[in-house]
């Protein structure tokens, strides 16, 4: 992979190519025109300091985009172990219905014995049906149903509300963050996802169908009470937004008027790492995607957001492109 270079701030630190010039301009919401603040640049990604946690807790957070294939359940995985290797207790709530993925993407398929189902019916224990992960203790994955099982006709999102009163008030603790991972659509599984949700991650590609998907799901969660709704843009290419053959991230944020959690660019480790059941983060050393997915979730944890912004291309190169904007 080529080497990269870090701008770091005393917030964290933003990702550049190293065939970027020195006299790249950056935005960002911590030193906007102030170039004062900017630290000597870095080889490596550090963050001086934990994440401040904002907000009461549990913060309870789904992540949807109403279009499928977009990488739900990729951010669910990768953003929730980011968060507990910042040291936060996480639960990831497998929402699907009918198609559960997120255990595969975490290497848990072979540890799920129970499931929400089991727990309403009394069958089992919550604690039983919780899968805690080997890697990091701090992280438990519930999942709502079994592949090819059938579900009671009443389970909807008054269940998986109560669900969610009882991790708040499990003995072992509430857990800081509970992510529940939305299926795509906007039927009964999207009701039944978002109704214990009191703030809302939309992930969306830049191409027309997950846009239009997007708005209707940003629609939907602001008539549900849902206000606090940040995106992330998955699968940015700089190469076909140089060509004009992609949304840049600006027009996207435009777009659909949301703020901004991260920008992911497209990483062929994505496949690889759902094919291993390892997620990006775990990788070492760490990829693109991976790094920008940990920046997603530092910015999750303190409720803030970043802006897309112009980046400068060497001279010889003549012109302009843009990096997370057009």
């Amino acid at each position: 992979m080529a080497s990269l270079r870090l701008f770091s701030t005393n917030h964290q630190s933003l990702l550049l190519p190293s065939s970027l010039s020195q006299k790249t301009l950056i935005s960002s919401p911590r030193f906007v025109n102030n170039p004062s603040r900017r630290s000597p640049i870095r080889s490596v990604l550090q963050f001086n300091r934990k994440p401040e946690l904002a907000g009461e807790t549990p913060r309870i957070v789904v992540i949807t985009s109403g279009k499928g294939g977009v990488g739900k359940t990729t951010t669910t995985a990768n953003v929730g172990l980011s968060l507990a290797r910042y040291g936060f207790s996480v639960v990831a709530i497998d929402a699907d219905l009918g198609l559960r993925n997120l255990d595969l993407l975490l290497g848990l398929e072979n540890r799920v014995n129970y499931t929400c189902v089991e727990v309403i019916n009394g069958d089992c224990r919550l604690d039983q049906a919780l899968v805690r992960d080997k890697r990091w203790s701090n992280f438990e994955l519930l999942c709502i149903s079994k592949p090819r099982s059938k579900l009671p006709m009443g389970f909807g999102g008054k269940a998986l509300e109560w669900l969610v009163d009882a991790l708040k008030t499990r003995p072992e603790g509430s857990p800081d963050f509970i992510i529940i991972d939305c299926p795509a659509g906007i039927d009964a599984g999207f009701i039944t996802a978002i109704t214990p949700a009191n703030e809302a991650v939309l992930v969306t590609t830049p191409d027309i169908t997950a846009l239009r998907d997007a708005d209707r799901v940003t629609g939907l969660l602001e008539c549900d009470g849902i206000r606090d709704i940040k995106m992330i843009v998955n699968r940015v290419r700089t190469d076909m937004i140089k060509g004009e053959d992609m949304m840049s991230v600006l027009d996207v944020q435009e777009m659909l008027g949301l703020s901004l959690l991260g920008v992911i660019p497209e990483d062929s480790e994505v496949i690889r790492s759902t094919n291993r059941g390892f997620p990006l983060v775990l990788n070492k050393p760490p990829t693109l995607a991976g790094l920008a997915f940990e920046q997603a979730a530092w910015r999750l944890v303190e409720q803030d957001s970043m802006k897309a912004v112009m980046v400068e291309e060497e001279p010889k190169k003549r012109g302009f492109f843009s990096f997370f904007g057009g």
